[in-house]
């Protein structure tokens, strides 16, 4: 009996793993058009935001991280993930 339980608890633990990288982030590509440091901000013209189901459009997104703002360039080609982050867009990562 106990041997059953680990083996239902082990292929239990499998599934759930395998589920949470179904839901990895996908990075999107997209061009820097503005860095706004002071106002923690970077408008992109991105193609489809498919985790946001939103079309390809020029936007502007928060960034939270500075480190990561640093490395934003105007003209930059970048792939990155956005996310509803306390209700506002949020750039937090890029490649």
């Amino acid at each position: 009996m106990k041997t059953a339980m680990i083996k239902i608890s082990v292929a239990a633990l499998l599934c759930a793993s395998a589920a949470f990288g179904a839901f990895a982030e996908e990075f999107t590509k997209g061009v820097v058009n503005k860095v706004d440091a002071k106002a923690n901000k970077v408008t992109i013209k991105h193609e489809d935001l498919k985790n946001l189901d939103m079309p390809a459009m020029t936007m502007v997104f928060r960034v939270e991280d500075p480190a990561l703002l640093e490395r934003l360039k105007e003209g930059s080609k970048i792939e990155f993930v956005a996310e509803r982050v306390n209700g506002k867009l949020t750039v937090t990562e890029v490649k």
